[in-house]
This record gives structure tokens, sequence and C-alpha cells, in this order.
């Protein structure tokens, strides 16, 4: 056997070890319902799902086969830099130019796509295309509109509790006690599809900073439970996706989650009301 078979021979040997772990995959866990509690901790799970912003649609007679040679990004998904804002008109165009004291034409000029991404910067907002007055944008105006006083409508009791108000039709929530608002308002995604986030009266019950999902195996960080196997959460998904939903859990960007957990405590009062939208 020459020097090039025996080289050949050892790197077969080798790929024949290394192949097999190249097709590990992720176990998924079984749906199902939660069930009740072990060991003093609620068995539940957790779906995610992921939004882009309802980025505009592509065009169906484009050609789907990428450029033979690479080139610098162009199309409305580049963000706004020294050339152009490129970023269509979105379905929430009026509002958005409304609320930021435009021309409310509901037609996009490069100066509204400018002054849209601006806002969306210091808002540190990311929507897929930068400009564009999209879901995540029309959502997060919920938000900001909401700063003042989250409970104008006077829908959360203003007792001397501290009380975390979820407001589903919203999908905001605040932590108060009385009429100080002691957190938020924050975005949430609440339950949806025949899951919904029931409403009324709990407490916190349950708390674990570093929970696991016994049902879907999913990290749920800063896991604060309050009605069986339905908590506040973080979650590493879009908060502002109109597609995704719990299985009843209030999900709030891993941010806002930490920010809760050292808010609340067991025996904390939360107050639900209302409904989601599309639920």
């Amino acid at each position: 056997m020459g020097p090039a078979a025996r080289r050949y021979g050892r790197w077969a040997a080798a790929a024949a070890v290394l192949l097999p772990v190249a097709g590990c995959g992720a176990v998924v866990a079984e749906q199902g319902r939660p069930s009740p509690a072990v060991n003093g901790s609620p068995r539940h799970g957790q779906q995610h799902a992921r939004a882009d912003d309802g980025a505009p649609p592509r065009d169906p007679g484009a050609s789907s086969t990428a450029p033979a040679s690479p080139g610098p990004s162009a199309g409305p998904s580049a963000s706004p830099g020294p050339g152009p804002c490129t970023a269509p008109a979105g379905p929430y165009q009026r509002r958005v130019e409304e609320f930021l004291g435009l021309p409310a034409d509901g037609r996009q000029s490069e100066a509204d796509c400018r002054a849209i991404s601006a806002w969306q910067r210091r808002e540190k907002l990311r929507p897929a295309v930068p400009g564009y007055a999209g879901v995540k944008t029309r959502s997060h105006l919920r938000v900001v509109e909401a700063r003042r006083d989250p409970n104008a409508g006077g829908r959360c009791p203003e007792t001397r509790d501290r009380i975390a108000c979820v407001d589903l039709p919203r999908q905001l929530m605040w932590v108060q006690r009385g009429r100080k608002v002691l957190l938020g308002p924050v975005p949430i995604r609440s339950g949806k599809d025949g899951r919904p986030t029931r409403t009324g009266w709990n407490r916190i019950s349950w708390r674990n900073e570093k929970h696991v999902s016994t049902i879907y195996k999913t990290p749920m960080p800063y896991a604060q439970f309050f009605n069986g196997g339905q908590a506040f959460h973080g979650v590493r998904d879009d908060v502002y996706d109109p597609d995704g939903g719990s299985h009843g859990c209030v999900n709030l960007t891993r941010a806002d989650a930490k920010r809760l957990w050292k808010t609340l405590r067991v025996g904390d009062r939360v107050y639900i009301w209302g409904r989601r939208a599309g639920t």
C-alpha cells in the first residue's frame, strides 16, 4: 500500500467516527396540557413562535435565485445609512405618521422613512425593515402611549397592595401600588389558540429564576407562577409576534422579566382582565 492509499485509509477511519456526531438533533417534547403541580412546582410548558414584523410581501414574480456575484445589500430590508431609506409604506403608515407629527397621508416618503427609522432606533425597536410601519411598530405605540398613565382607564384596582396589572386587549402589563406605577408598562404576549390566559384575581404562588418547562423542555427564565401552570416569564422570541402565543403564560422580553422578578414577591397580587384580539 502506497503513501497516498495509507493517507486515504486514515481519513476514512476518522470520518467514520465523526460523521454520526453530525447527525445529532434536538429532542422535541410531546405537546399536551399542563398537569398538576409536582413537588410544589407547577408542571408547565410553553410554545414559542417567531415574527418578522410583517415585512413587505415578496414580489411573486421575482426570481428566487440569488445573484451570481456578491455585492452591496439593497432593497427595503437594508438599514438606512448614508444612502436612501427605501422601506415602502406599511399597513400602519398613517397611524405612525400621526403619532410622529408627520404629514398623515399614508404614503411613504424618504423623509417619512428616515423619521420612522430614527424613532425605532430611539425606542430600541428592531423591525425586520427599518422605517417600515408594520405590526411591531404599531404595537410598540401602545407601550409609548401608555407610559404617562397606563391605568388611565381605571381597569386595574388601586389598593395598598402591590398589584401586577395585565391588560390583555392592549397586550401590556405594569406593576402598581395605589396610583404609583412601580414598573412598566411593558409589552407582553399572552395565550391564544384555545389556551387563553385566565382572567381575574391571582397571587404569585411560586417562583423559579431558572425554570425549565417540564412539558416542552424549554427555558422559562424568571418564572413567577400565578395560576396553576400559568406564569410570567421571559422568552427569546418576539413578544410583538401577532401569530405567536403562549399556552396561557404571560410572556415578556427577558430584560423585562428580570425587572419584574426584582419587583414582585411571593404573595403579591395579580389582576388580569379583557381579551386578546383574535382569541
